[in-house]
């Protein structure tokens, strides 16, 4: 019970029923203990809590923070993230149930009115096979030596972008030169569209072309031996994609260019996207 004639500034500014002796370090009101909050010394009232978590910087998680570093030190940032996402993937094409395989291979029917699924041109770009470890073993070490090469040297959004690309010209190749119901998946195309692109750069360079091309011979033959379940259509298309977008770069590398470059990357994707959907169609209806 209070006294009628009780000081009011002893009682809590949000309970006045509540008489209190205890005051909020930062603002100097009366608080009871249900609106107490400690803190490194003494206690501080709500308004006042909210004021400082309003104010107080944010902080990051670690692994951003390690991967803006990284950045900023001009580590091949897409590559490495590139070679994450694909082992993710991987990792849950093992999950029995899950059908992440089953949803994301490629075939040139989903290029079709039959089964209009295109994005999968690129999704299977990620998968690889379940049944033979050396498949994405090879193909992300091969990422790994010429993701370091051709990032620092095009910059992060231009390499995702041949990338990318690439990737998507290996599935138009199979959509041409194989038959309509062949199934792909893996990066050997988007892969191969790196070594052509790197081969176009050399050239202009001047750099020394034997041993390059020695290695992408014996990658196209590999496609070619019988029984090794090996898409040398996604190669060969992966290849000539590559190299275009390997040529695009190197004629639009001025910053007056950039706008052009842009639009050339977008109409080749387009082109292909465009070859990919007529020939399924005309093979689908031919076959």
């Amino acid at each position: 019970m209070s006294e009628a004639g009780a000081d009011r500034t002893n009682f809590c500014y949000r309970h006045p029923d509540r008489q209190s002796y205890i005051l909020c370090q930062r603002c100097g009101r009366t608080i009871c203990p249900e609106c107490q909050t400690q803190a490194p010394v003494g206690v501080i009232c709500p308004e006042c809590m909210r004021e400082q978590r309003a104010t107080a910087p944010r902080t990051k998680p670690a692994a951003w923070t390690r991967v803006r570093s990284a950045a900023g030190r001009g580590a091949p940032v897409v590559t490495y993230s590139l070679i994450g996402i694909t082992a993710l993937v991987y990792l849950l094409q093992w999950i029995p149930g899950l059908g992440v395989t089953n949803a994301l291979f490629f075939s040139p029917v989903f290029m079709t009115e039959v089964l209009p699924e295109p994005w999968r041109a690129i999704t299977s770009v990620f998968l690889h096979s379940t049944s033979l470890f050396v498949h994405i073993l090879l193909n992300m070490y091969t990422l790994w030596i010429f993701g370091r090469l051709l990032e620092p040297m095009l910059g992060r959004i231009r390499f995702l972008a041949l990338y990318l690309i690439s990737g998507l010209a290996g599935s138009i190749g199979v959509v041409v030169f194989a038959a309509p119901t062949t199934q792909v998946l893996g990066a050997s195309g988007a892969i191969f569209g790196l070594m052509g692109a790197f081969v176009v750069i050399q050239r202009r360079l001047g750099g020394n072309m034997t041993q390059l091309y020695v290695l992408l011979a014996i990658n196209l033959a590999i496609g070619f031996i019988p029984g090794a379940n090996i898409s040398w259509q996604a190669h060969l298309g992966g290849l000539i994609g590559g190299a275009l977008v390997g040529l695009i770069l190197l004629e639009t590398r001025s910053r007056s260019r950039r706008g052009l470059q842009i639009g050339l990357l977008i109409g080749l994707a387009v082109v292909l996207y465009v070859i990919g959907t007529v020939v399924a169609r005309w093979k689908i209806g031919a076959f």
